[in-house]
């Protein structure tokens, strides 16, 4: 027996599912999990020292790539002065102060522990501040598994929520309203019929939890103009986009400033790390200064704190972004060229340095309904390959590639070619 499948046997005897984050367990693509050693640059190695090209980067915080020796000796030095205090430290400051600066949405943040707790904490605080209590979601959009988000779209032009998952009352959703993505008419019907009772609109401006369902600015802008007409907010949840895109993460590329802005993931470096943040205004709703409570242990952990900004740092003073655009490109433009003149089973959506193999063409998948129900089955022996190949895609035909600054021109085209090969 392999070190991995006994671990994998020990797992699923400790662990539901042997895992501590469903996806991983490999059930979408009829495999078992790989368990990791070690990892460096564009590289892991799994526990019997196969190296594999990594195209997930722990679902995109590693930006940087793994084990960057910038980030490494920030967080030695951090750990090595204390792990945690509860308390204020000077890299918290630090780093607010960076992405107030980056940020167009941004005077103040809160910083927390993950994404999730992000969107948790910033949809309380607009229910706080408006003082209403309906919000409003997209199908296709994932903002992390607190109860009120966990939520199925209806059926009809204005749908309301229904609870997607086991254990969430229905009373915790009823008034969440979730509506299709680039659905224009829908978006008009609802807020003549609810908007003066929203207290939020939240969506991933560039969604990348169910493929990447690249938006149409007008879209979104539509969304921005009816949210200022009817007195609610706009929350970009920019956990994936936020410095993934640029300093100003989508909000920025789109030219669309929200009330509120969530981040996580790059934020962190590879720590767990979590914000919300918007105007001064909105912000001082917040305890101490306002009604609306809101607290962890954990936020502003010091170490997390100089992971993120030990990575922010480093992304800024190489014009990260260049590097990541050219790599997108060469990816991009590599696979176009294998393959002219054939046909892939799979379309290639790439923005910056995230990337999708799409079942359908770009144009026309923009919202989760228009994804085929038996998608899930055309991936998987696109996974298998090239993990057989050490290329390692995500587990799921629904999560999103994503490049870093560590992997090299090389690397892209072996993803090429690989891909490639699929062509006929």
């Amino acid at each position: 027996m392999s070190l991995a499948t006994d671990l994998w046997s020990r797992a699923l005897h400790a662990l539901p599912g042997g895992v501590s984050s469903p996806v991983r367990a490999f059930q979408a693509v009829d495999g078992d999990p790989i368990f990791y050693r070690q990892g460096q640059g564009s590289r892991f190695e799994d526990l019997e020292g196969r190296s594999y090209l990594d195209f997930v980067m722990s679902w995109g915080p590693l930006i940087l790539g793994h084990a960057h020796p910038t980030v490494v000796e920030v967080v030695q030095a951090a750990v090595a002065r204390g792990m945690s205090f509860g308390a204020p430290c000077e890299d918290e400051v630090e780093l607010a102060e960076k992405v107030r600066d980056w940020h167009p949405a941004v005077e103040k943040l809160r910083f927390v522990s993950s994404g999730t707790e992000a969107v948790m904490s910033a949809i309380r605080l607009a229910r706080g501040a408006t003082g209403r209590d309906r919000i409003l979601k997209f199908s296709g959009c994932y903002h992390g598994h607190s109860d009120a988000l966990l939520v199925a779209a209806g059926s009809g032009l204005v749908t309301f929520g229904e609870p997607a998952s086991a254990g969430v009352p229905a009373d915790f959703t009823h008034l969440t309203s979730v509506l299709q993505l680039d659905d224009d008419a829908a978006l008009e019907a609802f807020f003549a019929e609810k908007g003066d009772e929203l207290a939020v609109a939240v969506i991933e401006p560039l969604p990348a939890n169910n493929g990447l369902l690249v938006q149409r600015k007008a879209f979104l802008l539509k969304l921005r103009e009816l949210t200022e007409k009817h007195g609610a907010l706009l929350l970009f949840d920019e956990v994936i986009s936020g410095f993934r895109l640029g300093k100003g993460g989508a909000s920025e590329a789109y030219e669309i400033t929200p009330d509120l802005v969530t981040f996580g993931k790059i934020m962190g470096g590879g720590m767990p790390v979590g914000a919300f943040g918007g105007s001064q205004a909105l912000m001082d709703h917040l305890a101490p200064l306002g009604p609306v409570y809101q607290a962890g242990t954990l936020s502003g952990n010091p170490v997390a704190m100089a992971a993120g900004l030990a990575t922010l740092e480093v992304l800024e003073g190489q014009d990260a972004w260049t590097r990541l655009e050219s790599l997108g490109q060469r990816l991009e433009q590599g696979l176009a060229q294998k393959s002219a003149g054939k046909e892939l089973p799979f379309h290639l959506v790439r923005v910056g340095s995230l990337f999708w193999l799409a079942p359908r063409d770009p144009e026309t998948v923009r919202s989760a309904e228009a994804l085929p129900s038996d998608f899930g089955e055309a991936y998987r022996p696109i996974h298998g390959a090239l993990l057989e190949q050490g290329i390692y895609l995500a587990p799921s035909a629904y999560e999103v590639g994503f490049l870093s600054t560590a992997h090299s021109e090389q690397d892209v085209d072996r993803l090429v070619t690989a891909l490639a090969a699929f062509a006929h």
